[in-house]
Formats: C-alpha cells, sequence, structure tokens
C-alpha cells in the first residue's frame, strides 16, 4: 500500500470547525469547502502570521441558504457580566481574544491574532455554502498533509487522516459549553454587528444564523467505510457524487472521520440546546 501526501482544499478548514465548537455558541462550529479550481499547490504553513487589519474587508453574503427553525433572541448575559462595558467592534480583539484565549488555555496559540469576531462570523456565515474564504479563518490549520491511501488505483482517505483532526476535537470537548455560551452572550453585540456587515438587512440576526448552520452541520451524512476519491487534476474530490455536492461544513464532518464527527455533532447539540433554552427564557 502507497501513501501519498497531498493537500486536500478542505483539510485545513476542521479548525474552524473545532472552533465553533471551541468559541461555542461563540461562533460554532463548525469548527469546510468545496475544491476551487486547481491551482500549483503550496507547502502548507504550519504557523502562517497573522493578517493585518486591512487584509479584513465587508464581505458577502453566504451563498449556502437555509431557513432557522425558529427565531430566538440570543442567551442573555450572565449577571456577573452584564455591568462590564463591551468594546466597539474595532477594537475588540484585546477583550474578546483574552477570554477566548482564556477557554483554549495551553492551545489559544491556534487563534488569529486579529478581527476575531469578523471572522468567526465570516466563517460561520459561510459553512452551509461552497466554499469557505481561506483568508478569513479564526485557527491556524491543522498541521500535516492530508492522507491518502493508494492501493491499486484505489483511493481513499487514509485510515490515519482522522489523527490530525482530533485535537481540536479534544478541545471542543474540553470547554465546558455553559462557559462558551456565556462568553457568547456577553459578546453577542459585536457579532450582530459584523453579521450586518455582511449585507444583511436589520431583522436578520445572527444567533438564527448559527443556530441553522448547527443543525445544518449535524445533519450532515455518516458514510460507512472507506470514502473513495478521485484525482481528476491536482485536487481529489469524493467519488461519489452525493457526497461532494455536499455543503463545506458537512464535507469537513466527513473528512474528519466517523468518530471525530460523532463527537463533534454530540458537542454541538449540547451547544444548541444552550443556546435555545437560554432565549426562549428571556
Amino acid at each position: 500500500m502507497a501513501m501519498n501526501e497531498l493537500r486536500y482544499s478542505g483539510g485545513k478548514w476542521l479548525p474552524v470547525l473545532g472552533l465553533v465548537l471551541v468559541a461555542a455558541a461563540v461562533a460554532a462550529f463548525l469548527w469546510l469547502r468545496q475544491s476551487p479550481p486547481p491551482v500549483v499547490e503550496q507547502p502548507v504553513a504550519t504557523s502562517p502570521a497573522p493578517l493585518p487589519d486591512a487584509a479584513m474587508p465587508p464581505g458577502n453574503q453566504a451563498g449556502g441558504v437555509i431557513e432557522p427553525p425558529e427565531s430566538l433572541p440570543p442567551p442573555p448575559v450572565p449577571p456577573e457580566l452584564a455591568a462590564e462595558p463591551l468594546p466597539v467592534l474595532d477594537e475588540s480583539d484585546g477583550a474578546f481574544g483574552e477570554a477566548l484565549s482564556a477557554l483554549m488555555g495551553e492551545r489559544a496559540g491556534m487563534l488569529m491574532g486579529s478581527h476575531l469576531v469578523r471572522r468567526i462570523v465570516v466563517i460561520v456565515d459561510n459553512l452551509p455554502g461552497e466554499r469557505l474564504p481561506l483568508s478569513r479563518s479564526p485557527l491556524r490549520p491543522a498541521e500535516g498533509a492530508f492522507r491518502v491511501s493508494d492501493e491499486g488505483g484505489a483511493m481513499t482517505i487514509a485510515a490515519d487522516n482522522v489523527q490530525r483532526y482530533t485535537p481540536y476535537v479534544a478541545l471542543a470537548e474540553a470547554i465546558p459549553a455553559e462557559r462558551l455560551v456565556a462568553l457568547y452572550a456577553r459578546f453577542y453585540p459585536l457579532f450582530q454587528a459584523a453579521y450586518a456587515e455582511l449585507g444583511y438587512g436589520p431583522d436578520a440576526q445572527f444567533n438564527d444564523r448559527l443556530v441553522a448552520v448547527i443543525d445544518h452541520v449535524v445533519a450532515a451524512p455518516e458514510p460507512g467505510g472507506p470514502i473513495q476519491l478521485v484525482q481528476p487534476k491536482i485536487r481529489y474530490r469524493f467519488a461519489d457524487a452525493r457526497l461532494e455536492a455536499l455543503s463545506a461544513g458537512q464535507k469537513i464532518m466527513i473528512r474528519m472521520g466517523k468518530e471525530n464527527a460523532g463527537r463533534i455533532k454530540a458537542r454541538l447539540r449540547e451547544i444548541r440546546t444552550l443556546l435555545t433554552e437560554a432565549g426562549r427564557q428571556r
């Protein structure tokens, strides 16, 4: 059996799913995208430098059209946090980044250093679409290359490829969901402001989009057995046309492996419950 290592266009996006969990209700997961037109592959940098402030212009609405199951207000801010003033969106990296880093602990180095709220909103908004904007990721990419098993010309996702993603899954499970939702509630006005920048109307709520995206990701299929791949040009694609037609967010669930996906889905369901129950109690 020969093992090939070539970057899959969506492989680096698992951390985003991890963030949707890590930043939980702060941006919800997930913690990817359909392959873009073939380009010459470049080595994946394991520690890219944060983008400068000028690299985050307002973006457009995402292509993934999904309807929220219901409209709910965001969860209430915990009383012990309600009295603290919020910074404006353009000056929020210090306060929000510090709070999020505290939840992530020793893994806080995976965060990008600028425009965190905007990055989270853009990625969450684009998970149901075909692609994720690479330059907007709030987390650094997973290390290593996408691993493929090639036996007699039959290519599948290698069994050990899941190991690239398990640290992010473990991180998502390690942070108490209640604290994630509380952080999200605390900074919600900034998430809503960033969402409005994308061109949505005044009545569109990021919280509704977040709940709908969680439902969309959780609904990803769970194919059994090795995942067959094809390589028509440079990038790998799913051999099954039904899988290749999935959204960016649902494809990530396939690539991370069935066990990892099951753990992520369980975490997302917990976060969704906290989000919706808290909103109903307002």
